[in-house]
């Protein structure tokens, strides 16, 4: 029994798992081996590598490309047009064997802007943002805020989605949500 959305354009390749509520939307290529969580969005032309894991509750703008390697948390939001990559150095006449793919981890909550480019190796922290048409190349820490071209942390997301701009000091509370950073 089907417990999900997908639309007619969209190709499910066999030993998918698709979560209950999820909707997947038109010209959408998921995998072999891929899993998907309950009450996703999966936008349109939105490509899906082989054995990509993807949490519950994350949304997948139009025209994303999640290769093989990535794993998004619960509640990851990708904005249009994200690009990850999964080979550090790739060439056109050589074939990467698939246990060289380097692995890439977006943690819960993180929102990813449009046009953001994720450089494969990294961990995308909890609660994060990344500003659209970033690129991504080391690790971002959990509630930062980063953005540019290679992206740098500009400032502190906090969990009621107030940005607390740099400087910031030690132990800085929120005053929205009085939440605490460490």
């Amino acid at each position: 029994m089907i417990n999900f959305f997908k639309h007619e354009t969209a190709i499910i390749d066999t030993n998918v798992k698709v979560g209950a509520n999820t909707k997947i939307w038109h010209w959408t290529h998921i995998s072999k081996g891929a899993k998907i969580g309950r009450n996703c969005i999966i936008g349109q032309n939105v490509f899906i590598g082989n054995n990509v894991i993807i949490g519950n509750d994350v949304k997948i703008q139009n025209n994303v490309s999640i290769y093989e390697g990535v794993i998004l948390e619960n509640k990851v939001f990708c904005g249009p047009s994200v690009v990850f990559t999964n080979v550090k150095y790739p060439v056109a006449n050589k074939k990467i064997s698939k246990n060289k793919y380097t692995k890439t981890i977006v943690k819960k909550s993180a929102t990813l802007g449009a046009n953001s480019t994720i450089i494969c190796g990294v961990k995308i922290g909890e609660n994060s943002l990344v500003g659209a048409g970033s690129v991504v190349t080391k690790n971002v820490n959990n509630h930062a805020v980063i953005i540019g071209n290679p992206a740098i942390e500009i400032g502190k997301r906090c969990l009621c989605n107030k940005i607390i701009k740099k400087p910031f000091k030690k132990n800085h509370k929120c005053v929205r949500c009085n939440y605490k950073f460490l």
